[in-house]
C-alpha cells in the first residue's frame, strides 16, 4: 500500500474501534467539571454493571488487605478514589486498545496500559505546579488517554522499528511521530484525537490528546493542560515505562517553564512521588489482571 492507502486503512480501523460505554465516557467528561463528588461518580458507575463489578473486585483485591468484603459502590469508590474509578472505567472501555501487544513499537501486551496509567499519574503531580490554577484530575485523565492512537496505528507500522531508528540517527525526522506521518500519513497523537471524536469526548479531551507532542499548536486557554501532559509523557518515559521503539524519541519543548513552575531539584521530587504513586496503583491494577508486569 502506499502511504495514501496506508492513511485511509487507519482511518477504517478508527472507524471500526468499538464505541465506550455511556458510563465511561460520562465519567471523562466528568473529569472535565469543576463542581463535582464523589456522590456524583456514584451516581454513574452504579448504573453499569461491568464497571460496578471491576470497582468491587478491586478495591477486595489482595492489593488492599480489607478484613471485610466491601459490597456497597458507595463505599468502594470512596475508597479508591476518582483516578482509580476512572483508570478502571478506561481498562475496561478501551481494554482492547491499552492491552493489546504493539508489534509496529516492537512493545509488549500491556505496555500501552502502564505508560499511559504512569504518564496520567505524573500529569496529576505536575498540574500542581502549573502557574495557573489547573485541575488534577483533568490532566490525570488526559495523560490516560494520550497515547490510545497507539493501539490503533501499531498494526500498521509492523517491521518498521529499525528503518526508523536508522533514519532517526541520521537526522532525518525530527521525532517519532514524524516518522509515523512519514510513513502512514497520520502520527498516533492524531490518531487518538480523531478516536476521542468518534467517541464524542467533550473538550479539552481531544486537543490534549493531538497536541501532546506538539503543545505550543494548542490553544492558548488549553496550553497549561497540553504542556502538563507533554512533560508528563516524557517523565513517564525517562523512568523506564515506555512504549517499545518510540521511548524516548521525542523532543521535549522546554517553554512548558511558561506555565509549569518546576526547578530541576522540583522536578526530580516529581519523578520520585510518581515512582511511589505508580508502584501503588500498578499493583492494585495488575493484581486485578493477575498479571506479573515488566515495568522496565
Amino acid at each position: 500500500m502506499n502511504k495514501q492507502e496506508k492513511q485511509a486503512a487507519v482511518r477504517q480501523a478508527i472507524k471500526n474501534v468499538p464505541l465506550i460505554s455511556s458510563a465511561a465516557a460520562r465519567l471523562l467528561e466528568l473529569s472535565g467539571e469543576s463542581e463535582h463528588g464523589i456522590a456524583d461518580i456514584v451516581n454513574i458507575v452504579k448504573y453499569d454493571a461491568v464497571i460496578t463489578a471491576q470497582i468491587l473486585k478491586v478495591v477486595n483485591s489482595a492489593a488492599f488487605a480489607r478484613k471485610a468484603e466491601v459490597y456497597s459502590v458507595d463505599h468502594a469508590v470512596s475508597l479508591l478514589g476518582e483516578d482509580m474509578v476512572v483508570g478502571i472505567a478506561m481498562s475496561e472501555a478501551a481494554g482492547l486498545l491499552f492491552e493489546k501487544k504493539l508489534e509496529g513499537y516492537v512493545a509488549e501486551a500491556g505496555s500501552l496500559w502502564r505508560h499511559d496509567l504512569k504518564t496520567a499519574i505524573a500529569a496529576k503531580i505536575i498540574a500542581g505546579h502549573a502557574r495557573t490554577e489547573l485541575s488534577g484530575d483533568l490532566a490525570f485523565t488526559c495523560g490516560l488517554l494520550h497515547d490510545l492512537g497507539k493501539g490503533v496505528i501499531s498494526d500498521f507500522l509492523q517491521n518498521t522499528s529499525q528503518k526508523i531508528q536508522q533514519a532517526m540517527e541520521q537526522k532525518k525526522f525530527l521525532d517519532y511521530a514524524a516518522a509515523e506521518r512519514a510513513i502512514l500519513g497520520i502520527d498516533h497523537a492524531e490518531a487518538g484525537y480523531e478516536l476521542t471524536m468518534k467517541w464524542n469526548l467533550p473538550a479539552p479531551l481531544p486537543q490534549a490528546i493531538r497536541f501532546h507532542h506538539q503543545p505550543a499548536l494548542a490553544d492558548e486557554a488549553l496550553k497549561p493542560l497540553v504542556y502538563t501532559v507533554h512533560l508528563a509523557d516524557i517523565v513517564a518515559m525517562m523512568s523506564g515505562v515506555g512504549t517499545g521503539s518510540d521511548a524516548l524519541q521525542y523532543h521535549l519543548d522546554t517553554a512548558y517553564e511558561s506555565y509549569i513552575s518546576l526547578n530541576d531539584e522540583e522536578l526530580a521530587m516529581v519523578m520520585f512521588a510518581v515512582e511511589q504513586n505508580f508502584s501503588k496503583v500498578i499493583a492494585v491494577f495488575w493484581g486485578k489482571k493477575e498479571e506479573t508486569p515488566e515495568c522496565g
